[in-house]
């Protein structure tokens, strides 16, 4: 029914559909990461305000769109069709929407259409319909609608072979770009250079693509990239959002970029331009019910435009262009879904106004992307196509002077800004020819080699030709620099009396130094420079952002700081507490921080507080607009967070959620005088500091592993020997596993002090015994001071030296004793209450021959909350949250540990297939980037559904390839002999062949690649190997194995590099065999817990 309203015609939301079907993303992988947790949330809000019953089916157990209470009923299940089939027949919705699910969501959404199961089941595709995503995401059909209202696109053809590849290499100039057909992030993209590399490349990108398809097109490198951010209703009326642009040029994946919203460098004219084409485009595309993010590159010279590629769902660049701009894409996007207009959807900032309107800007947002490259000390840290960074932060100011330095000092890479802070290279004297270099071949360094340029006296003009970094950008660094050297001229004397200039310290804030940098430059302390700055009158003033530029008076704005401006900051007289969040993704601190500070906010609401959010991160539901009462979009310094403090004058910080980079603040605030809620520093301190840890231990009569701190290469060798080997090793001064690994003879300790750190007395290394065939243990618990509650005890799959972050781990534990379990649970209470801990606490124990080791204990969140949480039906986050705020536990009727009937497993997802050459072999040191939740009543259904979320296709029939160190061959013949009875047959190298034989299990022996041919890779190649099963120690894992190893990861070829991970990995695939595999809301699994 259509009802008229004056001249204007309201069309109602859709009353046909009554249960919508939401498709997250899954794992977070590099180029899908937690924005498709702030944007799945906010569908679920929106569906659920007009009365729709949601269906939510994601594996990953670190959101907060898999919270019960945000969907109806949530399915933690394989994002594969088979399972969403299951579904589909079970739950029967309505519609599917799947476009706010990333590049996952489309794809399912497409082949279960293609498959004939959405007909079969009369499920209606919303949001973009299977035409729509086949128009956008199809390389030819792109291509043909692009043709078909005249936009340009790059001269390109498509390859389904490499023979085709090849003959598209002959018709187009190279270099040629490569992008796989229904990929995310770039994922199997490339740049070829020559016709070798095309053929190399075109093997990979095929393999990429899920449907076998690859577009291979004209470079456009060193031209201009722009996108927009488009969303257009069933009326056809269309806005768009924001422009950004990326100041790195094409060739430069745009999740590598660093982008600017609104865009800088274009004339009103192009601007125009562009925003006709991308509507255009829209149109054509037909995305009608939704929004889309279109990328266009500029060619500088000239003006040509092309469209590189769009995507018809919300995207990362959505959740940037929302939390820039305040107008919440997703939200919006999927009221659109529905039936709404535009005009219909009321505008959530302002409270007052329709989504009908762009969004006026009257500052400038930077994004900058965070790589870890240091977690793969063998990758090649170049950038092209092919994204490689784990996470983001975004900062805003007045200018793009401001926004750029706050956001550099956002990325936790211990930078205070562009430079100017004790870590520029030109302090080791960098010579200019390796400047030019990597100018010309960008690295996640390239930013500050512009600034390495600059001081050397090269010109905007021709940095601007090595880097292609449009002119523009260049000035503004070049600006920056140049105030730098009038700050130089003001260095302190011997008195220490600081004569900075009122009007210079000004400048020097409105262009985003921080106080840090200014204190480094002049030669003085950084609260030093904050006490004078103060003298003079000069603070930090909050702006709203608003979505309007000041023209209404909005309901739910945010804050951002500046020093070029009045100060619009509401402060209210509500007793508050401010929550420090996680800053940007990074491996070691993912979205599970972010989970927990959001869990925090819900608490403090609940109890009746002011919550106050401060963040830099734009994935996240923390910055989502209505997550906390209040939101800074701030970086995580000590000066901008005491900029906040002292306007704010909240009643307490919470410290604990936000994982290490809120930790480190809790000190330094603590002495300016900062209430710090929950656990005192001081404990934490105790927890940390290896010689109190040590005391506190042998006071409670507990067992750790034999240590102790070398500060030279010869004191640590003495302590090994002194030990016995194996032994672990790594800086004492870095946390989170970084550098550490695990050393079996003093040569290999040799090689790890030469390569790895530097020892000193003021960077000793922590040298301590390693407990080899030890059971790794990860207990999460949460006290009051007085009474202890145990979230879950969850046992490692893998065997101890594997980072707890990269360990697939079960609960309840699956081989423990009861007794050890009981003395696990008593050593929980008495390091809980010896630490007086208020909050979260998380310990990791070793269990080896019924003796238990106490490895670790952190008073403060873990990454495993969330799927603790999700396990046993209790927010562990915010029951803690609670008690810091003085509940007790037995006040919130938790005194008694939950016991569930069903088994959970949670697995880690890897990033090796981005890093090529990069070796898969899992240490102490973390690298995944991800995890994913089984969930099950046995442990090897649990198992084997984890395995299926985490992309790993486990093979049900096939050769299996068996190559293990001498210490694991007697435990892998009942392993093998396993599998034969599973039908599978087995290969192996001459070694393990042996041990094989003797124990009466049928092998094929095979060469290793030094012996002769065919050999174990040209097995791999000619598609003989369907499993490996490969374990190796010390250094000698860069020898055949490794290769066997990167061949695996870079083709797909399920792998296993632990012993307990293969027994796992056998249980699994016989529950796969079987094939009767049952979906289970969570809530279902819930109903079934005795409290």
């Amino acid at each position: 029914m259509v009802l008229q309203k004056g001249m204007v015609t309201l069309v109602p939301k859709r009353d046909d559909l009554k249960k919508i079907l939401i498709i997250g993303s899954g794992p977070i992988v590099i180029g899908q990461a937690c924005e498709f947790d702030y944007s799945g949330s906010q569908a679920c809000k929106a569906l659920r305000e007009e009365g729709y019953e949601v269906i939510l089916v994601n594996s990953n157990p670190a959101t907060i769109m898999t919270d019960p209470e945000m969907a109806h009923r949530t399915y933690i299940e394989p994002l594969t069709p088979e399972f969403l089939t299951k579904i589909i027949a079970r739950e029967r919705p309505d519609a599917l929407l799947p476009t706010l699910g990333g590049q996952t969501g489309l794809n399912l959404a497409v082949f279960l259409s293609k498959d004939g199961v959405l007909d079969k089941y009369g499920v209606e595709i919303i949001g973009a319909n299977a035409e729509t995503i086949a128009r956008a995401e199809d390389r030819k059909l792109f291509k043909d609608a692009m043709q078909e209202i005249g936009v340009a696109v790059p001269q390109s053809g498509i390859a389904r072979s490499v023979e085709e590849a090849m003959e598209i290499g002959e018709r187009i100039d190279f270099p040629l770009i490569l992008r796989p057909a229904f990929t995310m992030g770039g994922s199997g993209g490339s740049i070829a250079y020559n016709i070798k590399e095309l053929k190399e490349f075109a093997v990979k990108g095929i393999e990429a693509s899920p449907i076998g398809e690859v577009l291979i097109e004209q470079s456009v490198m060193g031209w201009k990239e722009v996108e927009f951010e488009v969303l257009r209703d069933c009326e056809d009326n269309v806005v768009i959002v924001t422009s950004m642009e990326n100041i790195d040029p094409m060739g430069i994946h745009t999740g590598d970029s660093i982008v600017v919203a609104p865009a800088q460098t274009l004339s009103a004219s192009e601007y125009n331009h562009l925003v006709a084409l991308s509507k255009k485009i829209i149109r054509k595309i037909d995305v009608s019910g939704g929004g889309a993010n279109v990328q266009l590159g500029v060619n500088p010279d000239n003006g040509d435009v092309v469209v590189i590629e769009v995507n018809p769902r919300v995207s990362r660049s959505s959740a940037l262009a929302s939390k820039a701009t305040g107008f919440p894409i997703a939200y919006v996007a999927t009221k659109l879904a529905v039936g709404y207009r535009l005009d219909e959807v009321k505008n959530q900032i302002t409270g007052r106004t329709s989504s009908f309107f762009e969004p006026a800007l009257d500052y400038c947002v930077s994004k900058i992307p965070r790589f870890t490259f240091e977690k793969f000390r063998d990758a090649v840290p170049n950038l092209n196509t092919s994204m490689k960074s784990v996470g983001e932060t975004m900062s805003i100011g007045r200018t793009f002077k401001e926004s750029f330095q706050k956001g550099l000092r956002s990325l936790e890479i211990g930078r205070a800004g562009f430079g100017a802070d004790g870590k520029d290279l030109k302090e080791f004297k960098e010579e200019l020819k390796d400047i030019k270099q990597n100018l010309r071949i960008p690295t996640d360094k390239r930013i500050f080699y512009v600034k390495y340029a600059l001081e050397k006296g090269m010109t905007v003009d021709e940095i601007h030709e090595l880097s292609k970094i449009d002119s523009w950008f260049l000035d503004n660094m070049k600006e920056i620099i140049e105030i730098e050297k009038k700050l130089l001229g003001y260095r302190i004397g011997e008195d220490k009396t600081i004569t900075l200039p009122y009007e210079l310290l000004l400048e020097a804030k409105k262009a985003g130094f921080s106080d840090k940098q200014i204190a480094y430059i002049i030669g003085s302390h950084e609260l030093a420079i904050r006490e004078y700055r103060k003298s003079l009158g000069i603070k930090a003033n909050f702006k709203l952002v608003d979505t309007c530029a000041g023209e209404f008076n909005c309901e739910r704005p945010y804050y951002y700081s500046t020093y070029d401006a009045a100060d619009e900051n509401r402060i209210s007289d509500r007793k508050k507490i401010i929550i420090l969040g996680g800053g940007p993704n990074r491996i070691g601190q993912g979205i599970e921080f972010d989970y927990c500070c959001v869990h925090a906010s819900f608490a403090l609401r609940e109890e009746g507080y002011e919550s106050i959010m401060i963040n830099s991160n734009p994935e996240t539901v923390s910055t989502d607009y209505d997550t906390s009462d209040k939101l800074y979009f701030e970086p995580l310094t000590r000066e901008d967070v005491l900029n906040i403090i002292e306007a704010e004058e909240p009643d307490g910080i919470i410290v604990q959620f936000g994982g290490q980079t809120p930790l480190s603040l809790a000190v330094p605030l603590e002495e300016v005088g900062v209430k710090i809620l929950g656990t005192s520093p001081d404990s934490i301190d105790m927890a940390e500091n290896r010689e109190r840890f040590n005391d506190l231990l042998s006071e409670l009569n507990l067992i750790k592993p034999e240590n102790d701190t070398g500060t030279s290469p010869e004191e640590a060798k003495a302590i090994a020997r002194r030990i016995g080997y194996p032994v672990l090793v790594r800086p004492s001064y870095v946390l989170g596993g970084r550098a550490m690994q695990i050393v079996y003879d003093e040569k290999e300790l040799e090689f790890y002090m030469k390569t790895a750190v530097e020892a000193s007395s003021d960077h000793p290394v922590l040298v301590e015994k390693f407990l080899e065939d030890a059971i790794e243990v990860d207990v999460d618990a949460v006290a009051d001071g007085e009474s202890v509650l145990i979230g879950g005890i969850m046992e490692h799959i893998e065997e101890a030296g594997i980072h707890s972050g990269d360990s697939a781990c079960v609960m309840p534990p699956m081989s423990l004793t009861d007794e050890t379990i009981q003395r696990i649970r008593e050593n929980t209470n008495a390091l809980a209450k010896a630490l007086n801990v208020k909050g979260l606490m998380n310990i990791q124990y070793a269990v080896r021959n019924d003796v238990i080791y106490v490895l670790e204990v952190n008073p403060r969140a873990s990454r495993t909350i969330p799927f603790i949480s999700k396990a046993i039906r209790v927010p562990l986050a915010k029951i803690a949250t609670k008690v810091m705020l003085g509940k007790t536990l037995k006040e919130l009727g938790l005194t008694e540990e939950i016991h569930i009937e069903h088994v959970a497993v949670k697995e880690a997802v890897f990033p090796f297939n981005r890093f090529p050459g990069v070796d898969a072999i899992l240490g102490p040191e973390m690298k995944s980037t991800g995890e994913v939740m089984g969930i099950d009543t046995s442990f090897g259904r649990a198992f084997a559904k984890s395995q299926l979320a985490a992309g790993e296709k486990l093979p049900l029939k096939g050769a299996v390839f068996i190559s293990v160190k001498n210490h694991d061959k007697r435990s892998v013949i009942y392993i093998a002999k396993k599998l034969i009875d599973l039908g599978f047959s087995i290969v192996a190298t001459k070694g393990t062949a042996r041990v094989l034989r003797q124990n009466d299990v049928e092998v094929q022996e095979v060469f290793k690649l030094h012996e002769g041919r065919p050999h174990v890779i040209d097995l791999l190649k000619n598609g003989d190997i369907n499993l490996i099963i490969n374990t190796t120690s010390g250094r000698g894992a860069v020898g055949d194995d490794r290769q066997i190893r990167n061949y695996a990861v870079m083709h797909g070829i399920p792998l296993v590099t632990t012993i307990s991970g293969a027994s796992a990995t056998v249980n699994g695939i016989e529950n796969l065999l079987r094939r009767d595999f049952k979906v289970k809301t969570i809530q279902e699994y819930h109903s079934l817990i005795q409290v």
